[in-house]
């Protein structure tokens, strides 16, 4: 059933650009956006395309709950990065924050966005799916630049593809880094950058980088993305290939990220 988008949309903002994007498109399509920033980096971003930005932190529970009453949001987005070791900052968090962790079976990122969205439903406020405004940046299946895979590469990539999907079976994360049908690393806590910092540097060179959704993913949250970011991280630890799940990936600015990788020599593909 095709959801009927209110004049007036939330949205709750991680760092890099895709929450511009998610502000720019909303606001294209005639939205009034009302924006509450969890980072730092794209707020003077965001301004451009939101009638209001809000600076918090994500363990001012109460405080967020207000500004969405106050607006009277009912429906809004999560998109952007908000990385995991906010979790280990409690002494940041309100009390209203403190008791949604202590409910939480476990916090993993499932646990705690579940927990989110069904205190949301309690105030009346719908998430919503995050390709909603940007389903222009989910991308088909193929080799996306001119640099083509090897046989041993696609070994790499089935291997590495198997494996994050059991991973995300768990919840533990959407990329891995392998080399010679080799695991390097496994993402976690730390992220995606991360992760291949950390699998790159024990493959020395030529690691590939394979990133997917979750076998029953919620896309209300957490849908992988790789941008410019990705790339740079990935040149600079000499990662030779990244691979994500076709029509399940957004791709930001895929222009540059496409351009970034033929210039430098890494396959960037969708399977």
């Amino acid at each position: 059933m095709a959801i009927i988008l209110d004049n007036k949309q939330g949205l709750i903002a991680g760092d890099g650009n895709l929450p511009v994007e998610v502000a720019r498109c909303a606001k294209e399509n005639g939205c009034e956006v009302v924006c509450i920033s969890l980072a730092n980096d794209n707020v003077k971003e965001l301004k451009k395309y939101c009638s209001k930005v809000y600076s918090c932190h994500p363990g001012e529970v109460n405080r967020i709950e207000k500004i969405l009453k106050d607006e009277e949001i009912k429906q809004l987005t999560f998109i952007g990065k908000v990385h995991k070791r906010v979790l280990l900052q409690l002494h940041k968090f309100d009390s209203r924050a403190i008791e949604l962790v202590k409910e939480a079976a476990r916090l993993n990122d499932d646990q705690v966005m579940l927990l989110i969205i069904k205190e949301l439903e309690k105030l009346g406020i719908t998430a919503l799916d995050q390709t909603i405004f940007i389903k222009n940046l989910m991308i088909p299946a193929g080799v996306l630049g001119e640099v083509k895979p090897t046989d041993a590469q696609m070994q790499d990539v089935n291997y590495g593809f198997w494996l994050a999907k059991e991973m995300g079976k768990i919840d533990v994360g959407q990329s891995v880094v392998i080399k010679d049908k080799m695991i390097m690393a496994v993402e976690a806590i730390e992220g995606t950058d991360v992760c291949i910092k950390r699998g790159c540097k024990l493959a020395k060179k030529g690691a590939s980088v394979i990133k997917v959704s979750k076998p029953s993913q919620d896309k209300r949250f957490d849908i992988p993305a790789i941008g410019l970011r990705t790339l740079k991280t990935m040149k600079k630890y000499k990662a030779s290939l990244i691979a994500v799940e076709a029509n399940e990936t957004i791709i930001v600015n895929q222009k540059e990220v496409i351009d970034y990788a033929n210039k430098h020599n890494i396959v960037i593909m969708a399977v």
